[in-house]
């Protein structure tokens, strides 16, 4: 993957957290009113999914700054993420699936490998 991919990612990302964010405040009340134990679950969601939309711009620079595979991991790590993490916790929060609970972990773990292979990235990389 190049750091245009993973920009284009990103922005993706991004675009669909902020749809995420705006629909859960405003379009899913009467749902969280008639099951408040999800919303929180869909709020970490959002978050998280947010939070790692911009480690995956961090990614974009950190291929460029330091190409390598652990620089390509770290982002592909960080989409599997959100796709995983956000993914279940989305589907956990809207359909009340509790089996997802049981996803986001693995999404967790994805989140902890990218940010272990961003820093491997910056530690074997060329000083500049």
């Amino acid at each position: 993957m190049t750091s245009r991919n993973f920009v284009l990612l990103a922005a993706w990302f991004g675009f669909l957290g902020v749809a995420a964010g705006a629909f859960g405040a405003h379009g899913l009340t009467a749902y969280f009113a008639a099951h408040p134990t999800l919303e929180d679950t869909f709020r970490t969601a959002v978050q998280y999914q947010m939070y790692h939309t911009l480690a995956l711009i961090g990614a974009a620079w950190v291929v460029e700054r330091y190409p390598g595979r652990p620089a390509r991991w770290a982002g592909v790590l960080f989409a599997a993420g959100i796709v995983l993490f956000s993914g279940s916790l989305y589907v956990l929060s809207l359909f009340n699936v509790p089996i997802m609970g049981a996803v986001a972990p693995l999404g967790g773990l994805a989140f902890l490998g990218g940010w272990l292979c961003l820093g491997l990235a910056a530690w074997q990389g060329k000083k500049g």
